[in-house]
């Protein structure tokens, strides 16, 4: 911080608190896994309730760090804030939203909004550690009933990620490299899948392979990376964009070399996966429930509020049933389909987010979740694992490869267009929303100047 002359020790103690709070509050929404946007937004909101004039403002936000800057013809004061622990947790992104109206709106002091933000960071998760393990299970059983399996399948694909989220989280206790956990913890998971195809159990013994990892998939840091890239900031999405690629690297890392392993022996995978059909097994009441068993699981890894439990598993079951309307109804192919079932439950939570007071991403990224294309990405996979110089084999690796790409791109781009023109649309009464609550409180004589 540079202190200049003309300014009492007093008065730069005062500011040096607010800056550490604004950047505290920013620290929390990035370590949270909140779009850059909503970061910056929330962190003017506060900077508007503690005093500080907004075109004396300036933030610089990247993924490790935060920078604020205050200044006037006169003075300039500069603090740094570094973001460590990356991680998915809903509640706090809704709750830092709620604290930052509730300063304005019921004239909190720095010592209440510095204890309402301190309670936010000690709160502990929604869910205790064991039920989240059995929640992702049973989310990657419901990927693999959406992938075609029977109802055995599915409680396999369930126990086998149950382990290998289990095995993530005491490598993550050890101290191991984040990607090294995801890398284990794949592997695991598909070598106890590929187990239980020994046993002969299930009709579908293969599809427990294709969803028992997918609990690794890195559906907010894609879709955050597609939202800031749209909106601009740049420097943070290619950073996110990079720490996807690692995350999903880590992925493919595990189960490649698992079923390298396999290949020593007399089965062929990549034969079992090319046989899959791609057609729906079921009727749409069955895809429902595994859409709303897998949205409501991940919802649980994304530590949302109960409340909002069976908004999601409805919002999952609109993305999956729209998806295979558009996709197997009306004839446009899955990557049409993707994008229609994305972008109808984020054009609903536009409107939802108002009636259930949570940010939009809270309601619209689980839901979308289960439409992951799992059966395309491991025959991708499998094909570039097994190349042996046979004319095509490129040919077929890239167009699996490809078709999974503009899936999950289309997936991402779904939830966040509808979002980004909606908070454009309202951001003027937003503004003026602000305006008006700082007024009034300026009128109580509670505003606190700089």
């Amino acid at each position: 911080m540079t202190v200049n002359e003309g300014i009492s020790e007093k008065e730069v103690f005062l500011l040096r608190r607010k800056l550490d709070l604004l950047l505290r509050t920013g620290k929390m929404l990035m370590e949270s896994a909140a779009d850059t946007n909503r970061i910056d937004r929330n962190m003017k909101r506060v900077a508007a309730f503690m005093g500080i004039p907004e075109d004396k403002l300036h933030i610089d936000i990247r993924w490790t760090i935060i920078m604020v800057n205050v200044s006037d013809e006169k003075h300039s004061f500069s603090k740094f804030q570094k973001c460590e622990k990356h991680g998915v947790n809903m509640t706090v992104i809704s709750q830092i939203s709620d604290l930052s109206w509730k300063a304005i709106e019921e004239d909190y002091s720095l010592d209440r909004y510095e204890e309402e933000l301190e309670k936010i960071a000690k709160a502990p998760r929604n869910y205790k550690p064991w039920l989240v393990a059995v929640c992702a299970g049973f989310a990657c059983g419901g990927f693999c009933k959406l992938f075609g399996g029977d109802w055995v399948a599915f409680f396999l694909a369930s126990l086998c990620a149950y382990a290998g989220f289990h095995v993530r989280a005491q490598c993550i206790k050890f101290g191991i490299n984040h990607y090294m956990c995801m890398a284990i913890a794949a592997f695991v998971a598909t070598c106890l899948a590929y187990g239980t195809t020994l046993f002969g159990w299930s009709a579908t013994p293969y599809h427990p392979l294709l969803a028992c990892a997918l609990f690794i998939v890195p559906g907010v840091p894609l879709i955050n990376f597609v939202d800031d890239m749209i909106d601009n900031f740049l420097l943070v999405g290619i950073t996110r964009a990079a720490n996807t690629a690692m995350m999903l690297g880590a992925l493919t890392f595990g189960i490649a070399f698992a079923l390298r392993i396999f290949q020593m022996s007399d089965v062929q995978i990549d034969l079992k996966f090319s046989e899959l059909s791609m057609e729906p097994h079921d009727s749409y009441y069955v895809y429902a429930i595994a859409a709303a068993i897998a949205a409501m699981g991940f919802s649980m890894i994304f530590n949302i509020q109960r409340r909002l439990l069976w908004v999601v598993a409805l919002g999952g079951i609109i993305a999956v049933c729209t998806r295979n309307f558009v996709n197997f109804g009306l004839g446009y192919g899955p990557v049409i389909g993707s994008f229609m079932g994305s972008f109808v439950v984020s054009l609903i939570a536009v409107k939802a987010v108002h009636w259930f007071h949570v940010p939009n991403h809270v309601l619209t990224i689980p839901s979308v979740i289960p439409m992951i294309p799992g059966v395309l990405m491991y025959r991708s996979l499998l094909a570039f694992i097994n190349m042996h110089g046979v004319i095509g084999e490129v040919t077929h690796a890239f167009a699996n490869g490809i078709n999974s790409a503009l899936i999950i791109l289309c997936i991402s781009l779904g939830v966040a267009v509808p979002n980004i023109f909606a908070r454009r649309y309202i951001a003027k009464d937003r503004q003026r929303f602000l305006e008006e609550e700082l007024r009034k409180r300026k009128e109580r004589g509670k505003f606190i100047e700089w």
